[in-house]
């Protein structure tokens, strides 16, 4: 299939405002930590990489997708850009590609990484007629990119300065070879971070050109108050203006970069608008797969009120719906007794009807297998009259969430995790 990659408005800055992007938020988790990015799941007052109004499964975001296209016909692109890395969230990334490509044939596609584990599933997202990626690059001398992550995570294990720097830059290179073979249209982005790598830039502009690379972005550090690099002032204009004059020598330049969102849509520069946040909400409130019937919601509490006991600990589970009269107790339902994976197995069937589960806490295993049966599970503690009109009226849950934690996982910190 033959598309028009002219109409990527990132990548051609006489469309940028003809032709809009939208982003699915559907990659929460990061698989290394960047010394100037605090990644937020529930904010709607910033506009950075890594922030988002709320997090998507792959269907949810299908379904705000499908709202957002009768809303809005500039949209050509649909992106996957976090909040944290697609990659480090593959079956999320594929999954939400192949419904997106299944229905949007025309749509181009991008995928925003830091490369770390692209390379593994350059080939299968290949076959999905992706045609635009982006990898993150702060570093292609290890030294210096020991300055700029604090840790990296590859296949569960934890490397740190100059040997974490050197796997990510070896995935990060190997990326773009990968891309180019596969005739992916590739974007490199550099944060310029003064004092870090600011003098080293235009050596990475020229590594990568050597590669094949088709744009290059030096943006500039946005100082994140908490980060490592919280205290860094931002470069002026005259710093970066200065610094794409000189790695312009080696290949194009990017000059109207926004730092866009991972929830971003619209032309660049546009406010997300009202509509498009009471959307993704709806969405998130709703069954992780849409095509189900899921009208219910079950709830783990001591007397009926309040969200108020762990999941392990509950011997049934209170089932909620709504009615001509409200938001009522539908019936109780015995959780299985014993442990194991048999055990959460036996509860996704009990809840087979329902499109979420509010406790207290819950363990990854069961948290994990609720989520491959459609059911979310939401960590919260408060009234459960008050979840349920968020729920069923596409609000945002995570009032309820304590600072520091993210909305989707069960109570996880937000700050590096994965």
């Amino acid at each position: 299939m033959t598309f028009d990659v002219s109409s990527h408005p990132c990548f051609n800055e006489e469309v940028k405002k003809k032709f809009g992007r939208i982003h699915l938020p559907v990659a929460p988790d990061c698989n290394i930590r960047c010394n100037f990015c605090d990644r937020k799941y529930n904010c709607v007052n910033e506009s950075r990489p890594g922030i988002t109004s709320t997090v998507l499964s792959p269907g949810q975001a299908l379904e705000y997708l499908n709202k957002m296209v009768k809303r809005d016909n500039r949209l050509s692109v649909v992106g996957i850009a976090g909040p944290g890395d697609p990659f480090a969230n593959p079956q999320k990334t594929l999954e939400t590609l192949k419904l997106v490509r299944g229905n949007y044939p025309d749509m181009l596609l991008c995928v925003a990484t830091n490369g770390l584990a692209a390379p593994s599933y350059i080939e299968e997202i290949s076959k999905f007629n992706l045609t635009h990626l982006t990898v993150t690059i702060n570093a292609v001398d290890p030294e210096i990119g020991a300055e700029v992550y604090g840790w990296i995570r590859d296949n569960k294990k934890i490397y740190r300065g100059v040997e974490g720097a050197k796997l990510i830059l070896e995935r990060q290179l190997e990326t773009i070879r990968l891309c180019k073979e596969h005739g992916i249209i590739t974007k490199i982005n550099s944060i310029v971070i003064p004092g870090v790598n600011d003098h080293h830039i235009v050596d990475i502009a020229k590594k990568v050109s050597e590669l094949g690379a088709d744009l290059f972005n030096a943006i500039a550090l946005c100082s994140v108050p908490g980060t490592p690099f919280g205290s860094i002032k931002s470069p002026t204009r005259g710093d970066i203006e200065n610094i794409r004059r000189k790695a312009r020598l080696f290949m194009p330049q990017m000059a109207h970069c926004t730092r866009c969102r991972a929830d971003a849509v619209g032309c660049l520069g546009d406010k997300i608008p009202t509509t498009a946040i009471k959307y993704m909400k709806e969405a998130a409130m709703g069954p992780l797969n849409p095509s189900e019937e899921r009208p219910y919601v079950a709830v783990a509490s001591k007397e009926g009120m309040l969200v108020n006991e762990h999941l392990g600990q509950a011997k049934h589970l209170w089932i909620f719906g709504k009615t001509d009269k409200g938001y009522e107790l539908i019936e109780s339902r015995q959780t299985p007794p014993g442990g194991g994976d048999i055990r959460w197995q036996q509860l996704s069937g009990i809840l087979r009807d329902c499109r979420i589960l509010l406790t207290v806490a819950a363990g990854k295993k069961p948290t994990d297998a609720l989520i491959k049966s459609g059911v979310r599970v939401f960590a919260m503690e408060g009234l459960i009259q008050r979840a349920l009109e968020i729920i069923y009226e596409g609000g945002d849950l995570n009032v309820f969430k304590p600072a520091g934690t993210c909305g989707g996982c069960s109570g996880v910190k937000n700050k590096g995790c994965a």
